[in-house]
């Protein structure tokens, strides 16, 4: 009997057929509709996705990054919480799922999944894609509006995922809020720019201020090292490109990188990285500059150098995102 394949190249295969029947020029048009859509102010009252047609290649387009970013985040959560798996999970503003996806690749089993947003358009899709993976049939897609008005009911895992930057400030807060009341671990990825950055340092105060500790990125739950303005914490996801992707971005390239920045925290005892590195990692000849930031907290350079034997042979591995120094 053959395996079933990696939820990753389910998702892949479920999106590939979305847009059958829809030319490819109406296609790309609708998603650089949208994509300026979420670039500007949107009321919270006003949901961007208004039909399937909309849907259907908004998901075809963003789908795969949001899920490899959220992938990301949970993994680095993942194993700041060895032994631990969610036994629920709600997706806040989760349209077509992917987060529930992204769950279902880090810890793989079944559970109670509920999906909320407030665009039944997305919803109904998300439905129709989640019938591609066994564990994500039972999935509850639930219409509900996101902001001061959300109640959430008890939940082993919330996570929201580029949501925060539809919302305005107090809905921000209620948002974040609820999720800290519900749950034994909120997990928040934004898109990776300063804006996003903000948002994402706002929310894990929150949380922090809730009795939360920070498992990931950072290596404590102390405020961030960042000076505000002066630079932001982010991550990159390498992301499969489609056609449409290519078509609508231009280039030849077989793949693209998502920046992401997010933070991951529990209720529960962690164990955050001793550091992680912050940067791409620098390799020269006979040395690595990695950029990390660290316990205390700090951000430092250190340069591991040939002398450094098995760890200099690390450094060459490792990546921007990654835990140092790694696990034995």
């Amino acid at each position: 009997m053959n395996a079933p394949a990696p939820p990753a190249e389910t998702l892949r295969a479920a999106l590939a057929g979305l847009l059958d029947g829809l030319p490819p020029r109406q296609a790309a048009q609708a998603v650089e509709r949208l994509i300026a859509s979420y670039r500007g102010a949107t009321p919270t009252d006003a949901p961007i996705l208004r039909d399937r047609a909309d849907v259907a290649a908004y998901a075809a387009y963003r789908m795969p990054a949001t899920f490899e970013a959220v992938r990301s985040a949970l993994e680095a959560f993942a194993q700041a919480v060895p032994g631990w798996a969610p036994g629920s999970h709600t997706d806040v503003g989760g349209g077509t799922g992917a987060a529930a996806w992204a769950v279902s690749a880090t810890w793989g089993g079944e559970r109670p999944v509920t999906v909320l947003d407030w665009a039944e358009p997305a919803l109904a899709l998300g439905r129709e894609i989640a019938a591609a993976d066994p564990a994500l049939r039972d999935v509850r897609w639930q219409r509900s509006r996101i902001g001061a008005a959300l109640t959430l009911e008890s939940t082993d895992l919330v996570t929201v995922s580029y949501v925060l930057n539809e919302l305005t400030v107090p809905d921000r807060t209620a948002l974040v809020d609820a999720a800290a009341a519900a749950a034994q671990a909120v997990v928040i990825v934004e898109p990776g720019t300063p804006d996003g950055y903000a948002r994402v340092i706002e929310a894990r105060d929150r949380l922090v201020g809730a009795g939360f500790h920070v498992a990931a990125p950072c290596p404590h739950s102390a405020a961030c090292p960042i000076a505000p303005g002066t630079d932001w914490c982010h991550f990159s996801a390498r992301v499969s490109r489609s056609s449409l992707h290519r078509q609508i971005k231009g280039g030849s390239l077989a793949y693209e990188d998502e920046k992401f920045s997010y933070v991951a925290a529990a209720r529960f005892p962690v164990a955050p990285a001793p550091s992680r590195v912050v940067r791409r990692p620098q390799i020269r000849k006979g040395q690595v500059l990695l950029d990390l930031c660290e316990t205390e907290p700090s951000l430092h350079r250190t340069t591991v150098t040939k002398r450094h034997g098995d760890l200099y042979k690390a450094a060459r591995d490792a990546d921007w995102g990654d835990a140092w120094p790694p696990a034995p």
